[in-house]
Protein backbone atom coordinates (compact mmCIF):
# COMPACT_ATOMS: atom_id res chain seq x y z
CA UNK A 1 0.00 0.00 0.00
CA UNK A 2 1.53 4.05 -1.01
CA UNK A 3 1.09 6.26 2.28
CA UNK A 4 -2.01 8.06 1.99
CA UNK A 5 -1.91 11.85 1.39
CA UNK A 6 -3.12 13.66 3.72
CA UNK A 7 -4.99 15.88 1.40
CA UNK A 8 -6.84 13.07 0.22
CA UNK A 9 -7.81 11.76 3.27
CA UNK A 10 -9.22 15.45 4.11
CA UNK A 11 -11.20 15.82 0.35
CA UNK A 12 -12.92 12.47 1.31
CA UNK A 13 -13.67 13.50 5.03
CA UNK A 14 -15.37 16.62 2.69
CA UNK A 15 -17.23 14.72 0.74
CA UNK A 16 -18.79 12.38 3.34
CA UNK A 17 -19.65 15.19 5.52
CA UNK A 18 -20.99 16.57 2.56
CA UNK A 19 -23.20 13.74 1.10
CA UNK A 20 -24.14 12.20 4.23
CA UNK A 21 -25.25 15.50 5.88
CA UNK A 22 -23.30 14.29 8.94
CA UNK A 23 -22.49 18.21 10.34
CA UNK A 24 -18.68 17.85 10.96
CA UNK A 25 -18.98 14.55 12.24
CA UNK A 26 -16.49 13.48 9.50
CA UNK A 27 -13.86 15.75 10.74
CA UNK A 28 -13.25 13.18 13.54
CA UNK A 29 -12.85 10.32 11.43
CA UNK A 30 -9.93 8.17 11.56
CA UNK A 31 -8.32 5.80 8.64
CA UNK A 32 -9.50 2.93 11.03
CA UNK A 33 -13.48 4.52 11.63
CA UNK A 34 -15.51 1.65 10.03
CA UNK A 35 -18.24 3.17 7.60
CA UNK A 36 -20.12 0.73 5.33
CA UNK A 37 -22.60 -0.81 8.46
CA UNK A 38 -21.58 1.48 10.85
CA UNK A 39 -23.13 5.08 9.66
CA UNK A 40 -26.61 4.86 8.82
CA UNK A 41 -26.64 7.32 6.66
CA UNK A 42 -24.14 5.48 4.61
CA UNK A 43 -27.03 3.35 2.26
CA UNK A 44 -27.00 1.75 -1.38
CA UNK A 45 -28.02 5.04 -2.68
CA UNK A 46 -25.63 7.45 -0.26
CA UNK A 47 -22.95 5.35 -1.77
CA UNK A 48 -23.85 6.20 -5.24
CA UNK A 49 -24.28 9.73 -4.29
CA UNK A 50 -20.81 9.77 -2.70
CA UNK A 51 -19.39 7.94 -6.05
CA UNK A 52 -21.01 10.77 -7.98
CA UNK A 53 -18.85 13.38 -5.67
CA UNK A 54 -15.86 11.97 -5.85
CA UNK A 55 -16.16 12.04 -9.56
CA UNK A 56 -17.56 15.75 -9.84
CA UNK A 57 -15.37 16.95 -7.24
CA UNK A 58 -12.33 15.02 -7.19
CA UNK A 59 -12.00 13.81 -11.27
CA UNK A 60 -12.10 10.47 -10.49
CA UNK A 61 -13.45 8.31 -12.76
CA UNK A 62 -15.16 5.41 -11.00
CA UNK A 63 -16.48 2.07 -13.37
CA UNK A 64 -19.03 0.14 -12.01
CA UNK A 65 -18.00 -3.03 -12.14
CA UNK A 66 -14.80 -1.70 -9.45
CA UNK A 67 -17.50 -0.93 -6.91
CA UNK A 68 -17.82 -3.39 -3.79
CA UNK A 69 -18.31 -3.18 -0.20
CA UNK A 70 -14.83 -3.19 0.68
CA UNK A 71 -14.06 0.47 -0.60
CA UNK A 72 -16.54 1.63 1.68
CA UNK A 73 -15.51 -0.96 4.88
CA UNK A 74 -13.64 1.95 6.51
CA UNK A 75 -12.43 5.59 5.66
CA UNK A 76 -9.08 4.11 4.97
CA UNK A 77 -9.95 1.77 2.54
CA UNK A 78 -12.30 4.66 0.86
CA UNK A 79 -9.09 6.91 0.88
CA UNK A 80 -7.07 4.32 -0.62
CA UNK A 81 -9.90 3.77 -3.20
CA UNK A 82 -9.99 6.88 -4.30
CA UNK A 83 -6.32 8.12 -3.96
CA UNK A 84 -5.63 4.78 -6.37
CA UNK A 85 -8.01 6.40 -8.76
CA UNK A 86 -6.56 10.06 -8.76
CA UNK A 87 -2.98 8.37 -9.70
CA UNK A 88 -4.23 5.60 -12.20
Amino acid sequence: MTQRNPQVHQDVLHVLDEVLSLGGRARSFSAQTPLLGAIPELDSMAVVSLLTAFEEQLGVAVDDDEVDGNIFATVGSLVDFVQGKLHA
